[in-house]
């Protein structure tokens, strides 16, 4: 399953990077791209998991960008 999210104040490419990183590493997720310019987030994961798959998406995003809120729809 693919979803696409917008990013709240991400501040800078290098930590779009690292969260990238970060949730690539995860379990169950296929892919990842976070895109500073465009401020948006792109996930591919296990669909039957994705819930559970996002919450430790948004821990890892904290610890790299604190401020950084993703909108979830």
């Amino acid at each position: 399953m693919k979803k696409v999210f917008k990013l709240k104040d991400l501040d800078c490419a290098n930590c779009a990077q690292k969260m990238e990183d970060a949730i690539k590493k995860l379990d169950g997720v296929e892919d990842a791209t976070v895109s500073f310019l465009m401020q948006k987030m792109t996930i591919v994961a296990d669909e039957a998991r994705f819930d559970a798959i996002m919450k430790d998406v948004v821990k890892v995003c904290k610890k790299v960008e604190p401020d950084c809120e993703i909108i979830i729809k």
